[in-house]
């Protein structure tokens, strides 16, 4: 799953089609699972030439995490150290916003500071947001009116219920290695992969 939101990002925004002379995207990570995805797509963009800079305000005490930071860091990713309140420098700036900063383990009502000013921060920018597996700020379930609206969503394992209010332009599946039984046990029907294909879009 880890390797999907890059693989994505060459689908639907490859090198050629960006706008900008520079191939820059911003990747804003969380705490958690989702800000460690986001790591690890920063450096899978790296090698295959974007420009990723990353925006990690709350570092994990997660060993494997600091792994993951120390990895984006020998590899020249540049890490911000706040984020701009000024939405056009955002605009200017990058291409696109990877959004890998909250995800499925956290309420609607929970989001705490920076975060909480950052989603505020996301919800006004024009360029194109890339989430990971939950828009930030979305009810698992429920969805919302009040989270940010992203461009694509990259669903890790099988779309969560929240995905039915999703009305951006392109929604993926990361999940081919998803093991029988759990597909069994959660009756997930999830759809068949071409090739030798990681994403699929649905």
């Amino acid at each position: 799953w880890r390797h999907s939101s890059h693989s994505v990002l060459q689908k639907v925004f490859p090198l050629s089609s960006l706008p900008k002379k520079q191939p820059t995207v911003l990747v804003i990570c969380g705490p958690e699972q989702n800000g460690a995805i986001g790591m690890v797509c920063a450096r899978h963009l790296r090698i295959f030439e974007y420009e990723p800079t990353i925006f990690y305000p709350k570092r994990s005490h997660n060993s494997l995490y600091q792994d993951f930071t120390t990895q984006c860091e020998k590899m020249d990713i540049p890490f911000l150290s706040y984020l701009p309140t000024e939405v056009q420098l955002i605009n200017d700036a990058y291409n696109i916003v990877v959004d890998a900063i909250l995800g499925l383990h956290t309420e609607q009502g929970e989001v705490k500071e920076p975060y909480s000013s950052n989603l505020a921060t996301l919800k006004q920018i024009k360029i194109p947001i890339v989430s990971v597996d939950i828009p930030s700020g979305w009810d698992v379930d429920e969805g919302t009116s009040d989270g940010i609206a992203p461009e694509v969503l990259v669903s890790l394992a099988a779309p969560k219920k929240c995905a039915n209010n999703f009305s951006g332009k392109h929604h993926f599946l990361a999940g081919r290695f998803l093991p029988y039984d759990i597909q069994k046990k959660y009756e997930l029907n999830l759809p068949d992969y071409p090739g030798t294909e990681c994403v699929i879009q649905l």
